[in-house]
């Protein structure tokens, strides 16, 4: 059986990672998307709700192909398995006996920061990383861009699952109606 993980903050999912995910279910037979949990960042989702978000997410990936019409049955789609680590990934490469490291790549210079980490997890595990280019119709979307247009009221429709919308939409709400209450008012 051929395992591969695919690592990243997911915060938030995107379509384009929804696209890698899906992508690797043709080449691997279990692909378990790792939520790795980076103490020096901040999440806007906890670890726990970006392990439940992509559930939800990748729920109906296995049953679909691109190469197929809509839903199929040919059973060519690896298990979609979701999980999250505070350690190194490579480490949980070894746990669950995964045979490579799958990133996603856009043209924005993510091959540079990318091949020092594939370079460092094959020396500390010899564990190879295999890159994905990003599908251009989806090359523009990164979690930063999806939450700064979030966070400003814009539309990130197509930009992340259907389920992810919402939450978005409820948390910069929050934090607007937040900021709200502790702005002050100075009279000349």
């Amino acid at each position: 059986m051929t395992i591969a993980v695919c690592p990243g903050s997911y915060d938030p999912v995107t379509a384009g990672h929804l696209d890698v995910i899906q992508r690797c279910t043709h080449l691997f037979d279990e692909v378990h998307v790792l939520v790795a949990v980076n103490a020096a960042k901040t999440p806007l989702f906890s670890e726990s709700e970006r392990v439940q978000i992509i559930r939800e997410a990748v729920k109906n990936l296995r049953n679909t192909h691109s190469n197929c019409a809509d839903t199929c049955s040919c059973n060519n789609a690896g298990k979609i398995v979701v999980s999250s680590t505070t350690g190194l990934i490579t480490d949980y490469c070894k746990k669950v006996g995964a045979t490579a490291i799958v990133k996603g790549l856009r043209q924005n210079g993510d091959y540079e920061a990318e091949l020092g980490m594939a370079l460092v997890n094959r020396k500390l595990a010899g564990i190879e990383t295999l890159f994905l280019p990003a599908d251009p119709i989806l090359e523009h979307v990164s979690s930063s861009v999806v939450k700064d247009v979030a966070r400003h009221g814009g539309n990130v429709t197509g930009m992340v699952p259907d389920n992810v919308i919402p939450l978005l939409q409820k948390l910069f709400a929050e934090q607007s109606s937040d900021q709200s209450n502790n702005s002050v008012t100075l009279n000349n």
